[in-house]
């Protein structure tokens, strides 16, 4: 089974065996170019064995969604039982992002780079799951506490998170040689520059271009 930040059991169960090698080959091949058969062979059970546990292809996908959204939602808990601040709360979440991006790449792939709603056309998209949920409350709490300057909570949210998971999407497709560890302090010095607590620079909307017929 793939964790976040413990060991799979061993032996391993066969349910978690079956979830671990499919892991692998979705994000090695794509979810429509792997078959029930590729993760028969991969996971070493039988084929009467994936269809007791999972139904099919499918199932095995949504299972794995749920398995790897409740790691991330005890990453989110984890950070919530430490003491610190919501701005290093904010912190804290990016760092493990950068940290399991490099060492549990395929987990990382999976849950915040595959096109879920592709295959998945009627679970509820990754924005609006629980950690994500938890991300945005902490922004908020933030906020509320003067941590982090007011603003649309969705706009202020993005800014907060959406560089980090920008920068896992370049290193997952290649993009970025570097590891993001190495590129975290300049990240987050960047990123609460822009989203100090003094007063918000006004800026006019560009007006439009006129374009001639």
């Amino acid at each position: 089974m793939p964790y976040l930040n413990k060991a799979a059991p061993s032996p391993e169960p066969l349910d978690c065996r079956i979830l671990s090698a499919a892991l692998d080959l979705f994000v090695e091949r794509g979810f429509h170019n792997v078959s029930v058969h590729d993760v028969q062979r991969e996971s070493q059970v039988s084929i009467g064995s994936i269809y007791k546990h999972f139904g099919g292809k499918e199932g095995i996908a949504k299972a794995l969604y749920y398995h790897l959204l409740n790691e991330f939602e005890e990453m989110m808990n984890q950070v919530m039982e430490e003491d610190l601040s919501n701005r290093e709360r904010c912190n804290r979440i990016i760092a493990l992002l950068f940290e399991y991006t490099e060492s549990r790449r395929n987990i990382i792939e999976y849950m915040l780079h595959a096109k879920h709603r592709e295959f998945l056309p009627n679970e509820p998209p990754i924005c609006s799951s629980t950690p994500f949920k938890v991300m945005r409350s902490i922004v908020q709490q933030g906020m509320d506490a003067g941590e982090i300057r007011s603003g649309n909570p969705w706009v202020v949210a993005s800014t907060v998170f959406g560089g980090a998971i920008r920068m896992i999407h370049l290193r997952l497709d290649g993009v970025m040689e570097q590891p993001l560890t190495e590129c975290y302090d300049e990240l987050i010095d960047c990123m609460w520059r822009g989203l100090s607590t003094g007063e918000a620079v006004k800026r006019k909307r560009p007006q439009a271009v006129e374009v001639a017929g």
